[in-house]
Order: C-alpha cells, then structure tokens, then sequence
C-alpha cells in the first residue's frame, strides 16, 4: 500500500499553524516526559548503585572534613583542664580526669582520620563517568520535578493556545457550524461578550485572591487565566473585522444563533447567576479554577486527544476494518462489530467523545461502503464509544474512584465489563429486529484466507506495541494499565507512525529529486487537529464545572427529599438526575458534581455504591446522546460533516428510519440503563442496605 499525495501538502507551513502545533507539541511531549520522568528516575538510581557502589554517596558533592587530623592533643588536654578548673569555682564537679580526656581526643583524631580517607577515596571514585551520569541521573530529576511542580501552568498553557487556534479557525463545539455570514457575526459578538465576562471574572477573582490575608497556592496561574481570556477576546474581535474568505453570505438567525458554542451558552448562564442573582462576579473564575485541582487527570485528556489524533494518521483502523470485509457482512451487523471493535480505543482514550473525534470518520466511511443507510452509519458512529466507557482502563473510572472512597476501580472495571456485555447484546438485538434485509456474511471456504492475510498485515503493530510495553515492563517498571496509559500510549502509537512512514510505505519525491518523508507532516498535522479537539473540550470542560456550581449553589437539588422511602423511587429519581445531568455537563465535570450531590442522596437510600456509579456512566453516555445538546451528535458531525447529516435528514421511509440516528442510540442506552438500574435489584445482586 503507497500513499500518494502531493508533494508541496507535505513541505508548505504556515507561521500560524507553527504558532500552535508546535508549542502544543513541546507541552504534550513535556507531559510524557514528566509521566515518564519519575520511573525513568528510579531506574537511574538502581543503575548508578549496580555500577559504583554506594552511588548515593558518589551523586552528591563529597565534601573534605573540616576536622584537624594532627591536633595538638597536649594544647587541647591543657585547654580542657583550665574549663574544668573555672567550672570547679562554681560547681561541685569531678576533678579533671587527664588520661581519661586524652584517650577521647585520640578517639576522635583517629575518626577524623578515618572520615578524611573515606573522603578521599570517594573523591577518587567520583571518575569522568560518575560525573557525566549524575550529570544526566540529575537533570532528569529536576526536569521531572519541574514539570510535575508546574503542571497546572502547562495546564492553563494548553488550554489556551489550544483555545486560541480553535477560536481563530472557529471550530468550537456548537449545535451548528459557522457556514455563512450572519453566523459568523452572532457567533463571534457572543464568544467576545461571553469572553469578556471570563475576562471580568477572572480579574476579580485574581485581585480577591490577592487580597486576601491567606496563603494563595499557585498565584501564578490566576493572571494567565485572565490573559488567556483576552486573547480569545481580541481573535474574536479581530475576526469581526477580518472574516474568513470562506464565509459565505446570508444566513438566518435560527441557525445562527445555534453557532454560538456551547461553552459561551455556558458562560452566559453561569454569569446571570453569579452576576445578577449572588452578585458575586468571581463565581465564574472560581468554579472554572477547580479544573486546575485536577491539572493531571485533565493533561492526560489532551494526551488521549492527541493519540486519538496521531491514531487516524495511521492505517491501522482501515486495517483492522479489512480483516472483516472478506465476510461481505450486512450494514447492520458491520455497525455491531464497529461498535465492539471500538471499544477498546475508546477504554484507553478515557471518553466516547474523544475517539468519535480520532476514529467517527473512518467508522462512517466503512459503514458507508458496505451501503448502511446513512442513518444507521451516524447513528453508530455517534455511539462508537458509548458502550465502552465503562472498560479498563477508562480515565473516567480512574476519576470515580479518586473522588469515592466507597469503590475502587478493580470493582467498577469489573461490573463495567458486565455492563459492557449487557449494552452490545441490547444493540445486537436492536439491529437484528430494525435490519432492512438478511443478516448475512460470506462462507467459511470463501473468507477465512483474506482474513487471515488482513491479520498477518497487523502483526508489525503488535509486535511494536509488544516490544514497547516490554521496555516499560523490563526498563522501568512500569505496566500499561489505568495509571500509565496516558504517558505509554503516546510512545506506542508513534511507534505506529514511525514504521509506517520509515518502512512499509515509499517516500515521496519532491521536484529536486530529494526524498521527502511525511512522518514529520503526519506528526505536525495531527497536533494541529488535536489543538482544535483540546481547545474546544476543555474549554467546555471548564465551563461545566462552571455550571455545575451554579446547580451547587444554588441548591436546587438540596429542595429534594433526603430519603425517598422506596428503593424503586431512588432508582427513578436518580436515572432522571443522572441523565438531566449528562444532557448539560461534560463526564469529568458530571462526575465531580454528582459525587457531592447526587451520590450522596442514593448512598443515604441504600443504593449500593458499585451499582450507583455503573448507573450513572450509562446515564451520562445516555445524556451524551439525548436532546437538546447530545454532546456525541455534534462531535459526529463535526467528524463526518455537515454535507452528510444534512443529506441523511432527507432519508427513511418511516418514522424510525427518518430518526434513527437519534432513536437507535437512544433505545439501546436507555435499555441498558433500565437493565443496569433496576436488573440488579429484581435479580438480587443488589440489595438495599441502610
């Protein structure tokens, strides 16, 4: 297989897109190597100890004692004799014992002896290569430390460029695209007026937190938060002057203001709280701020972006997706296996959202060529990952477990993969009965030998990933689960990208006759995009925690009843909770909100908290799917396009197929949520405890 594409695509840059991608590269590479910073430490250590003996000595200046190794031992005993005479005037002391004191004194002459040679000889072992390893052993700790120290300043740095590029090319997540004219305006006038209340707020809250009389942590982040904001502030003001060349003219109001992104719809609600009704205008900051709390969980989303990104450059999921056309499967059972085969993505890429923004168009594509209606293709590609988030080692679960001292996650890994099973035998069956023709594959005799070939073309990746995880596991210990798939991932994946662009494709050859090798192009390209992807969820993250302490403050959920009486009337108020919660929140904010609100009130009614939390992922991924927002919805159509939405709304024959892309996620999470909800407890799995 050779790709082929033009020459000057792999050789033009722009000095806005350096702007971006590459500092977005040198803090998602200063991520890793902090991850894999402190591991590659200890390995150090251990090494500099199986080399040179007592290495932990030899790592430090060795300092020459400053004791005297020829004291005049006759002075010193006279010295001592004369104290001991003047303490006799003013004590009933012991009189002087001389011998005795000599005998100390030649102790102690010969402990200096013995520490000035020790000193020597340490100093004499401390040879060129010492030096030049604890050189290094030491600029990787303080490299590691640094970075780990200043993670939430690299948070708030990738936020924000991240941000910046996903404002200047508009690509921010909202109900509709900016597509012509009249959408351009509404949509930037928004984002300037939602900035500048951020701006405002951040301000205020900077200056209270200054102010104030206690000891500020990490004072450094509060001016970058509000410079971050005026920056997005001034490119939405130069866009109004400065339009893009590809805005087109007209537009309508409807679909206009439906381009205004979600986190400014945010922004605006948020502040008609704390601005008009607390009268608090730092609310906004201050709730924005705790992203910063959890800085690490929130670079490894941007890491999983990433590698979502450097994933769709690679040809591994084209692939993998021919190792299953040789069997000439119907559309219907294609968009189950699509839906399975993701799953493990979207386990290691911690959230549905993500790998629908790395793998949604490639899913779509595949599902297209084997003639599944429209539809049906959006509608598995919106819910590629929803099945999923319930997998190890989902960073989603990883958070749960952190906040909830009642689980850990061996427990939620292990009845998410029961959930798991229960979601894909739900959408199985929900193609079986709504297939528009026979479910069908190709014979044994005729599919087995293409397939086994799609297998054998896969065998380099895994024995890339095999070599890599066995370096982690042999060089630092490290093993690919829950805690180190962010920094692990990133390494496996390049190593993809490295052998496909260095070995198994040829190079390209520019008009000079030189060979040019896109593995530099592929790399750059998929860190723009994951800019893009980065600005725009976790500005939307932020803002979600922003919503959420408006429901917190103003105790909306503090009117409900602390006990319901029945376990069947807890079950029913917390699947409507958790999923009104899902439909407006991202899963991380979701999750930080429900753990002080919602969880509390059903652990009080005797809901298991194991058999809570699978509720509620199945209910966010239910509310990430649900009207009005349907979060999965727009990042599906922000992979696939509008031109394909738009065209699929013209088919179907009946009411479910003119829908389906929005009744067949729904049916099937909502079914599996009524079986994850209510199954337990009729089966006796569960039982309600007080």
């Amino acid at each position: 297989m050779v790709k082929i594409a033009l020459t000057e695509k792999y050789v033009i840059r722009s000095w806005q897109e350096w702007m971006s991608s590459l500092p977005v590269l040198l803090l998602l590479l200063t991520i890793i190597f902090a991850g894999n910073g402190e591991k590659v430490h200890a390995q150090l250590l251990k090494a500099g100890e199986l080399i040179w003996h007592d290495y932990f000595m030899l790592r430090g200046d060795i300092p020459t004692p400053e004791c005297n190794i020829n004291p005049d031992i006759e002075l010193a005993l006279n010295k001592l004799a004369t104290e001991t005479d003047k303490m006799d005037d003013l004590f009933d002391a012991q009189p002087f014992d001389r011998e005795a004191a000599r005998v100390s004194l030649e102790n102690a002459r010969q402990l200096c002896i013995e520490n000035h040679q020790l000193a020597q000889q340490n100093q004499a072992r401390v040879t060129p290569a010492v030096l030049v390893f604890r050189s290094f052993e030491a600029s990787v700790a303080a490299i590691s430390i640094f970075a780990f120290e200043n993670h939430r300043v690299i948070l708030v740095l990738l936020i924000f460029i991240c941000a910046a590029t996903c404002s200047a090319r508009q690509h921010h997540i909202a109900f509709k695209p900016v597509m012509r004219v009249l959408d351009h305006r509404i949509s930037n006038t928004a984002q300037l007026f939602g900035n500048l209340l951020l701006v405002i707020s951040a301000w205020s809250y900077r200056n209270s937190v200054y102010q104030s009389s206690a000891v500020v942590d990490h004072p450094e982040i509060y001016p970058l938060i509000v410079l971050g904001f005026m920056v997005l502030c001034c490119i939405n003001f130069y866009l109004l002057i400065k339009p893009h060349d590809d805005i087109r003219p007209g537009g309508t109001i409807a679909h206009a203001l439906l381009s205004i992104p979600l986190y400014i719809i945010m922004a605006f609600c948020a502040a008609g709280y704390f601005f008009l009704i607390e009268h608090n205008p730092s609310g906004l900051a201050i709730f924005f701020s705790l992203l910063f709390d959890q800085a690490g969980l929130f670079l490894n989303v941007g890491l999983y972006i990433w590698v979502g990104m450097l994933l769709s450059k690679t040809y591994l999921g084209e692939l993998v997706f021919n190792i299953f056309r040789p069997w000439h499967m119907s559309p219907e059972l294609l968009a189950f296996v699509a839906i399975v085969i993701m799953a493990v993505p979207t386990a290691y890429t911690g959230a549905s959202g993500i790998i629908i923004i790395a793998m949604g168009a490639a899913v779509y594509k595949e599902l297209r060529r084997v003639g599944a209606r429209r539809q049906l293709a959006l509608a598995a590609t919106a819910m590629t990952g929803s099945v999923a988030v319930v997998l190890r080692p989902c960073l989603l679960v990883v958070l749960i477990a952190a906040l909830n001292k009642e689980v850990v996650t061996d427990q939620l890994f292990s009845w998410g993969l029961k959930t798991f099973f229960a979601s894909s035998v739900v959408f199985f069956l929900l193609m079986f009965f709504s297939r528009r023709e026979k479910i069908q594959v190709a014979p044994v005799h005729e599919a087995f030998k293409p397939c086994l070939k799609a297998i054998a073309s896969l065998l380099p990746y895994a024995l890339i990933m095999t070599l890599i995880a066995l370096m982690y596991v042999y060089l630092l210990n490290a093993y690919l689960d829950e805690f180190s798939a962010p920094v692990i991932l990133p390494v496996i994946i390049l190593g993809f990208i490295f052998y496909e662009k260095l070995f198994a494709y040829n190079p390209l050859v520019d008009k000079l006759g030189q060979k040019v090798y896109n593995l530099e192009y592929e790399i750059r390209f998929a860190t723009s995009e994951s800019s893009i992807h980065i600005g725009a969820l976790l500005l939307l993250m932020g803002l979600s925690f922003v919503l959420g302490g408006v429901i917190e403050r103003s105790e909306l959920l503090s009117a409900l009843p602390e006990y319901f009486g029945s376990i069947w009337t807890t079950l029913g108020f917390l699947i409507v909770a958790l999923v009104g919660i899902g439909t407006l929140m991202d899963p991380y904010g979701a999750v930080v909100l429900v753990t002080s609100t919602v969880a509390q009130i059903a652990y009080k009614n005797g809901v298991d908290p194991i058999h809570f939390w699978m509720m509620a992922l199945v209910a966010f991924e239910l509310g990430y799917l649900s009207p009005p927002v349907a979060l999965n919805q727009l990042l599906t159509q922000q992979a696939v396009g509008q031109k394909e939405v738009a065209k699929a709304a013209l088919e179907g024959d009946s009411f479910w197929y003119r829908n389906e892309k929005t009744l067949l996620p729904l049916v099937t999470m909502g079914t599996t949520l009524l079986l994850v909800t209510f199954g337990p407890i009729l089966i006796g799995v569960y039982s309600p405890h007080k």
